[in-house]
């Protein structure tokens, strides 16, 4: 081998093993380029609430899980529909997530010309807990029991009063659903949020209320309101002894406050991963879950905490939502 043919195979040996190494450090910062940032947490509502106390215990676990902070950012407005409009607009690069509820599947019945489109205009990361509902009475009603209650309903008429959050309010389509159920009509009184709602019930200004777990357990334990029955398919955690109203004879009856995450469309796969990678990590962590049943909500399985999983359960809850809201004639604000 001549001394130029040396001299030309030790050149190109040291550019292929520079190009090796250069490749290798790419391969190695691709794998650890995510997050190197804070992470921005979108929730559709004012702070303070249920959803917000929720939420920021996600944010807090999520950050655990990455090893980066996740910072949430209240953006209420429109039922929601402006925040989630603001995280479909967002960069598509796992720095801007959301976090939000039923009323995400309600929205396409609720608002005309709506900017995005609850399917196809996110990534879905995983769904997180639910937020059973539960159905309850002013303390001096003469009910006990479901047969009670619609035995009750039926013989008021429309002099039955029910009060709920506002137009379209889970509270609303609740007591929506209950009069499909039990061939009745109520009138409803409608209020800014199901807060006021619940003083009134308290008070005795009208006769009942559909409200999820975190706003009724503490007063159906001091005796302030009566609990008749859970709406969702299985018992809440938080009220074992209270049945459901499907096992009481509204066979089919659910309706569950749930909550999950989403991403603007277009995340890249293995960003998408590592989300939902710490989802289920937040979710196996007893720490966490004693944390979201504090709050009356119960974790999800982790079967159902996957990108497929929350997809498959918005189409089901926009399929079963939209007719029923069109019947009504609700509009949102």
């Amino acid at each position: 081998m001549t001394e130029r043919v040396r001299y030309r195979l030790h050149h190109w040996l040291t550019v292929f093993g520079g190009l090796a190494v250069l490749m290798a450090g790419f391969s190695a910062a691709a794998q650890v380029s995510y997050p190197t940032r804070t992470i921005t947490m979108i929730i559709p509502t004012s702070a303070g609430g249920p959803t917000d106390g929720v939420g920021r215990i996600l944010a807090s676990a999520l950050g655990e899980a990455l090893q980066q902070n996740v910072v949430v950012e209240n953006a209420a407005g429109a039922g929601g529909t402006l925040g989630m409009g603001r995280l479909a607009r967002a960069q598509a690069d796992g720095y801007t997530i959301g976090f939000w509820h039923i009323a995400h599947a309600t929205a396409p019945a609720m608002y005309e010309n709506l900017p995005y489109n609850v399917i196809e205009s996110f990534d879905h990361i995983g769904r997180i807990v639910d937020v059973p509902m539960t159905i309850v009475v002013r303390s001096d009603l003469p009910v006990i029991t479901t047969g009670e209650l619609l035995e009750w309903m039926r013989s008021q008429k429309d002099k039955a009063t029910y009060g709920h959050g506002g137009p379209g309010s889970a509270s609303h389509l609740c007591m929506l659903m209950l009069m499909r159920h039990a061939g009745v009509t109520m009138t409803g009184v409608a209020y800014r949020g199901t807060g006021p709602a619940m003083t009134d019930l308290v008070g005795q200004r009208f006769d009942l209320l559909c409200d999820g777990t975190p706003a009724t357990t503490g007063l159906i334990v001091d005796g302030k309101i009566k609990g008749i029955a859970t709406t969702t398919s299985a018992r809440a955690s938080s009220l074992p002894d209270l049945p459901t109203l499907a096992e009481t004879g509204l066979a089919g009856f659910d309706v569950n406050g749930w909550h999950g995450l989403w991403a603007p469309k277009g995340l890249p796969v293995d960003v998408r991963q590592k989300l939902n990678e710490a989802v289920q990590k937040a979710l196996r962590d007893p720490r966490v879950v004693e944390r979201f049943n504090k709050l009356h909500s119960d974790p999800v399985k982790l079967e159902l905490a996957t990108p497929a999983a929350l997809k498959a359960h918005l189409q089901s809850e926009v399929d079963k939502w939209t007719p029923l809201i069109r019947e009504a004639g609700v509009k949102g604000n």
